[in-house]
């Protein structure tokens, strides 16, 4: 069986899903080696693609390109050697990479008769990979090997400035010299501000014709946030990933999934010991080998009370992204078993994307998966798999959303109140799709109805992370969408730039889509202030200060090492727009933000984020971070909440899609809050119990649970704020759950957390 699946990765997806789950040896023990089978399809996956044709491959490339140019000579050897040193900052071999392109830089007059008239630039943009080069190895001798809490936070403060100057020295006097000749270079000058604003020297030293003005203050003020990942122990130096903020064991308290995008990089489990600190348990939940992810969301697929996860991986790799999926049974005993062949969700397609709920309201979540498909001669179809007690088949085409688009992106929700989960994709290239769930048909077929262009949202985009949530409060799921588009020349800098200097910029901005309750949606990203560049990969939505309204994170970034920009906080104001409280939260980290997950992890009252940083290439890799939203101990008598858990009977296990309504009375003043059962945004897996504000209102008056599914409506009357309750479909009785508020304890020696990433292959 190890040998057939091994062989999947390297031929035709579908024949080898059929093959495989035809053969004997179904059931139990299929189950049991499933982990096994997995962990040798894992390393067999990271044989085949680890190869110079791999773009994320780089120590792979750089003996590549270091082959070529040993046997090459003139031109030849000058651009083999270019494309060597490109793949060294790649690799983060920052210094060497330096070196030779100031090599190559030298010798240009000794390739001066081959220059065409393609080469115009060359010796500029060989003086930006220098800068850049210099830039990337400051970051590595001083924000990772001498990290502190600051690092990288934007605007840079003290203790993040760089103790060891010699990097961001090197780099301003190259950017210095690009501006002499390119003032109009935007992309140099927001570089050349970053690079003394780590030496402590922005704005005062900044050559007043290049100063980018910064304001350091925000229009609401806000509780800052704290980053402590590396006090706890849970800032894992890694690549882009996923991550899943979750109550695994039941016990009251939020762990922490971290996943990583290399093909050997380890999926690692962080224990939430209840006593303020964090224990490693990957070993020990039987994860060791289960490896290579760029998301990752949670769902209890069986009902059984514990909570599964979903592993994604093979998204960008294109070509070499025949990559399988995992499914991993949560076993209620601290472990967790691969059983992705066994419940028949094996395949081979690159996704990153997908969404849990039960679409064919029958009481068990099913599954819809985006796949990529990058050209359409090798198709990826997207895969919608019903789950029939336990076990899953494919109905994509039959229900009309076998799409075959580069899907980024995908949320489920029930946009129009009909009692069906309908389905928002986002796309990298060309139009986003609604998806309306119109039920059974005929002969009991799931089928789905494709009402893009009758909502009003067919206008093309370039996009990435997607969600449905009720950014209004009124009822109605909304939807927001965040433009992506990769940077080419003048790259992703110089469009952030331009927004910040109030110019005109190509960035593809994000969409906020108000729900009009006719089954039509309106973009009010400008009126709310959310149409800016963004270059949003990972995000999430929360309520940072508990008043009620949903507030959003976002990871911003792009793969090229040159896309230095802060990921952003932005606060919902009420309902009427959103307020950019980045620098006053102290949350807007320079480095590439990835996933994004929100939860109570400290039970205090207020929801805290985890974030995944760092790139696509090997080398682009950063510390995790943990910002600790520290606005409950700082407003003691600020708003209230509530955490609630529930648990379906007739619903879902874990109730995912179920609608909640509170009536408080607030000031006064009756209000109404609504929200959904769910893991958040596409990117990153918040968790599924809900953590409510509840503004300035002691209690709710009313709380009506519509049940997934079933439609099953219950009222429950008078339940006091701040604290945590559980309601089980059917039971009248609210549940208080004593779970204490922790302290967070801080590891000894801190920052302890470190991954090699995988070398070259022979």
């Amino acid at each position: 069986m190890v040998r057939l699946l091994r062989s999947c990765a390297k031929s035709i997806p579908g024949i080898c899903l059929l093959i495989a789950l035809l053969l004997p040896g179904c059931g139990e023990k299929k189950e049991e080696t499933g982990s096994r089978e997995m962990v040798a399809l894992l390393e067999e996956v990271a044989q085949t693609f680890y190869i110079p044709d791999n773009r994320f491959a780089n120590h792979a490339r750089v003996a590549h390109f270091d082959s070529l140019a040993a046997k090459a000579t003139g031109r030849r050897k000058f651009d083999f050697e270019y494309q060597k040193a490109t793949e060294l900052l790649r690799a983060g071999e920052s210094a060497e990479a330096a070196r030779l392109f100031e090599k190559l830089r030298a010798e240009l007059p000794q390739i001066a008769y081959s220059l065409t008239p393609k080469d115009v630039g060359l010796a500029d943009r060989l003086e930006a990979d220098i800068a850049q080069a210099y830039l990337r190895t400051g970051e590595q001798e001083n924000c990772l090997l001498n990290h502190t809490s600051a690092s990288c936070i934007f605007p840079i403060a003290s203790p993040g400035f760089h103790q060891l100057p010699d990097g961001s020295r090197k780099a301003i006097a190259q950017y210095t010299s690009l501006l002499s000749r390119h003032p109009d270079a935007l992309q140099y000058r927001w570089l050349l501000n970053i690079a003394y604003m780590t030496l402590g020297e922005y704005p005062d030293r900044v050559p007043k014709q290049w100063l980018i003005p910064i304001e350091d203050q925000s229009p609401y003020p806000v509780a800052p946030f704290e980053e402590i990942a590396g006090d706890l122990g849970v800032d894992v130096a890694d690549i882009s990933g996923g991550t899943v903020l979750e109550d695994f064991d039941n016990d009251g308290y939020l762990d922490i999934l971290a996943s990583s995008y290399g093909l050997r990089d380890q999926i690692r489990y962080f224990h939430n010991q209840g006593d303020g600190s964090f224990a490693d348990h990957t070993a020990k939940a039987g994860l060791t080998g289960i490896t290579n992810s760029l998301n990752m969301l949670q769902a209890d697929y069986n009902n059984d009370g514990y909570m599964d996860v979903l592993v994604l991986r093979g998204a960008w790799f294109e070509h070499q992204g025949k990559q399988p999926n995992s499914l991993l049974r949560n076993n209620g005993d601290g472990t967790f078993s691969d059983v992705t062949e066994a419940v028949g969700l094996l395949s081979f397609y690159p996704t990153q994307t997908a969404t849990w709920a039960d679409f064919n309201n029958d009481g068990w979540v099913d599954l819809f998966i985006g796949n990529e498909t990058a050209d359409q001669f090798t198709p990826n179809p997207c895969q919608l798999y019903l789950n029939h007690r336990g076990s899953f088949y494919n109905v994509a085409q039959e229900a009309g959303v076998a799409l075959k688009q580069y899907v980024k992106g995908v949320t489920s929700g029930d946009f129009d109140n009909d009692g069906w989960q309908d389905l928002y994709v986002s796309t990298l290239y060309g139009q986003n799709y609604l998806f309306r769930n119109l039920g059974h048909g005929k002969n009991g077929q799931l089928r789905f109805d494709d009402v893009t262009e009758k909502a009003g949202l067919q206008k093309p985009m370039l996009s990435f992370p997607t969600w449905f949530y009720d950014y209004d409060n009124d009822g109605w799921l909304d939807i927001f969408v965040s433009g992506f588009k990769f940077s080419t020349e003048p790259g992703v800098s110089y469009n952030v730039a331009a927004e910040y200097l109030g110019l005109p910029n190509e960035a593809e901005k994000a969409r906020l889509y108000r729900n009009n309750h006719d089954g039509t949606f309106t973009d009010i990203a400008e009126e709310a202030g959310i149409n800016k560049a963004l270059y949003t990969m990972g995000c999430n939505f929360l309520d940072i200060d508990n008043d009620g309204w949903l507030d959003m994170y976002l990871g911003t970034g792009d793969p090229s090492f040159e896309s230095i920009i802060p990921n952003k906080l932005f606060r919902n104001n009420a309902g009427k727009g959103y307020q950019d409280v980045t620098t006053a939260a102290g949350v807007g980290h320079l480095q590439k933000g990835h996933a994004v997950a929100a939860g109570d992890l400290d039970n205090d009252g207020d929801q805290d984020i985890y974030t995944v940083m760092g790139g696509a290439y090997e080398g682009d890799s950063y510390r995790n971070a943990l910002f600790k939203n520290t606005y409950q101990e700082r407003t003691a008598s600020g708003n209230k909440w509530i955490i609630l858990k529930l648990e379906g009977i007739k619903a879902n296990k874990a109730a995912i899609g179920a609608r909640l309504k509170l009536t408080v009375t607030e000031n006064g003043r009756q209000r109404v809050l609504y929200r959904d059962v769910n893991s958040g945004g596409s990117f990153g897996a918040s968790a599924l119990r809900a953590e409510i504000g509840l503004g300035q209102a002691s209690r709710i008056d009313e709380l009506v649970i519509i049940w997934p599914g079933s439609t099953h409506t219950q009222v429950f009357k008078d339940i006091a704020a701040n604290q945590f309750v559980q309601i089980t479909e059917g039971q009248a009785q609210v549940k208080k759950i004593a779970a204490a508020r922790l302290d967070f304890q801080k590891k000894k020696g801190g920052h302890g957390v470190h991954q090699a990433h995988l070398p070259a292959t022979p």
